[in-house]
């Protein structure tokens, strides 16, 4: 089974959290996090996002940058999309692609073109 790894341009802790929930709705277009918005909106996943989660039988992992740091210490760049395959993460969406997508549509569509190469 393919494995997708999404790593988010946020901290996992409750400070942090508060703080990004805070900037989203405050601050909407200078929030750092590209990935988030387009996964989700200010309280929840996106409907699409999560249709688009069920009808793949692929294995999604998210992390926020804490979390993937202690498992994998070597990246730097976030937020990012890995593929996983065995020990080895290969970039399927760096962090410049990420930040250019505009709707999660958009990045739903560019995740199927790189599910099928």
């Amino acid at each position: 089974m393919k494995t997708l790894i999404f790593v988010y341009n946020a901290k996992s802790d409750l400070l942090n959290s508060a703080f990004d929930f805070a900037h989203k709705i405050l601050h909407p277009s200078s929030y750092s996090c590209s990935l988030c918005k387009l996964t989700h909106g200010n309280l929840r996943e996106k409907t699409e996002w999560k249709e688009f989660k069920k009808s793949h039988s692929i294995e999604f992992v998210f992390y926020h940058i804490d979390e993937f740091e202690e498992v994998y210490p070597c990246y730097s760049s976030y937020p990012i999309v890995f593929e996983q395959q065995g020990e080895e993460l290969m970039e399927l969406v760096p962090t410049r692609v990420l930040n250019k997508i505009e709707s999660t549509q958009e990045f739903i569509n560019l995740l199927n073109e790189e599910l099928t190469k």
